[in-house]
């Protein structure tokens, strides 16, 4: 065939729709008005939604909200022109169901560079993650590293969050990720794309704290020169994240209800009320219930914030992902201008043996340490922190070093019994696996 004939079926409309229905991407097409020109059958199966719903209407309406979530362009004035932007997003089938989806989005323009809307293509990934959750064939979600059991239903729970705007507690150990945790929350929501501010009540003045959260008017105070927005008003549109929530003291946590009861707060010094449109997402390290029972966190609070708990496992209950850790920060060391390095068995060995009181912020740290103390590409026992140093066994061979009861007891659980798959699971090789169990008979 012929570049002029190919050229002339392209440009027969009925032809190009018949080539774009028989793609297995979903492809919409909308104008710099919202209005849907375009939608195959691709995009029919994905979404649920058929081509004679949508075809002619504003794409918000059609889907009850933006279909990119924050990372709509379109959601103010149109944009003069689009550069191509790929992302993943969470959306909602019209049966309300949940698909985890890659979007790629194309500006188009006419014959004289005259922008005209966009043209998104999009594929179904839902079953492809989920499989490989089932199958512990994830290193990495949202950011986080970790393929340990306990952190693949961390991911779960956070995949689970994705459709839903429902406040969110975070408990952990200091060290353990609690941000990475929030921030993949909100990155993985509708919200993804709008702003995600996190604050440290725990860092800021008692006598600062209300204006840093809501603002204040000018004059409301000595220094209060200028109206300033506080953080809640900042995330408008995305999500908030209150760390160590526990240490808010009482007066606000009566105010920090209000915002969650209504939504509206008003800065100091101010009349006028003020309405946020934010999703909360909480964290300490301190247990929330027993501060309750203290006496030292009000309880209409707590059920407030605790509508989704997740617990982010300390780095001793995940031992498993050391080795997963430690690359990836030498990784990023390299990226840095840093030296390239490897872990010694010994170093290794030492690691997995430590407690890690500090989880995966001191993990990153003794790394850190080890690099800038070798003199080598390797890195060995000597070249970690001494509290690490001490640890390092004389002779500790065999599976028992890098397995534990627990954690194959619920590898094998997940796998359904299916040895292989648990040992990808725990991330050692069936052989070790074998040994282990061979040990330790009264592993179920």
């Amino acid at each position: 065939m012929s570049d002029r004939a190919f050229d002339r079926i392209l440009a027969d409309k009925r032809n190009l729709e018949h080539i774009l229905d028989n793609l297995m991407e979903g492809i919409i097409s909308h104008d710099r008005n919202r209005r849907i020109l375009f939608f195959n059958r691709a995009a029919e199966n994905i979404t649920g939604y058929a081509r004679e719903e949508v075809i002619g209407r504003d794409c918000h309406e059609v889907f009850g909200s933006p279909f990119c979530g924050q990372r709509c362009s379109f959601c103010g004035e149109s944009p003069d022109l689009i550069d191509h932007k790929s992302y993943v997003v969470n959306i909602l089938t019209r049966k309300g169901e949940p698909r985890r989806i890659e979007m790629s989005v194309t500006g188009m323009v006419d014959e004289d560079g005259r922008f005209l809307g966009v043209l998104a293509a999009f594929r179904d990934l839902t079953d492809l993650f989920g499989m490989k959750l089932r199958l512990g064939e994830i290193n990495s979600f949202a950011g986080i590293i970790g393929k340990d059991h306990k952190m693949l239903q961390v991911f779960d729970q956070i995949r689970d969050l994705a459709t839903n705007d429902f406040p969110v507690h975070i408990s952990g150990e200091t060290g353990t990720g609690k941000e990475l945790a929030a921030a993949a929350i909100h990155n993985e929501s509708h919200r993804g794309g709008g702003p995600f501010v996190p604050v440290n009540c725990g860092a800021l003045p008692e006598g600062l704290l209300e204006s840093e959260l809501f603002g204040h008017v000018k004059g409301a105070f000595t220094g209060a020169i200028r109206d300033k927005k506080g953080r809640f008003e900042l995330a408008h549109g995305g999500s908030i994240f209150l760390d160590e929530v526990s240490e808010l003291p009482r007066f606000m946590q009566v105010k920090l209800l209000r915002v969650l009861q209504e939504g509206t707060f008003t800065r100091v010094g101010g009349e006028s009320t003020i309405v946020v449109d934010v999703r909360v997402i909480s964290a300490s390290n301190r247990d929330l219930k027993k501060e309750v029972e203290s006496h030292n966190f009000r309880e209409d609070l707590y059920y407030r914030l605790n509508v989704v708990p997740i617990r982010i496992p300390p780095l001793r209950e995940r031992k498993n992902d050391i080795p997963l850790l430690a690359a990836h920060f030498l990784e990023q060391a390299v990226k840095r201008g840093q030296k390239s390095a490897v872990l010694s068995e010994d170093a290794l060995a030492a690691m997995m043996d430590y407690s890690w009181p500090g989880n995966v912020r001191e993990l990153q740290n003794a790394v850190y340490f080890a690099l800038v103390k070798s003199r080598g590409s390797t890195l060995h026992v000597d070249d970690l922190p001494l509290e690490l140093a001490r640890t390092a066994p004389i002779c500790k061979p065999g599976p028992a070093r890098k397995l534990d009861r627990d954690s194959v007891a619920a590898a094998l659980k997940q796998s359904g019994g299916n040895k292989a798959r648990a040992a990808r699971l725990l991330g050692v090789g069936r052989a070790t696996l074998y040994r282990f169990l061979d040990d330790f008979e009264n592993v179920p």
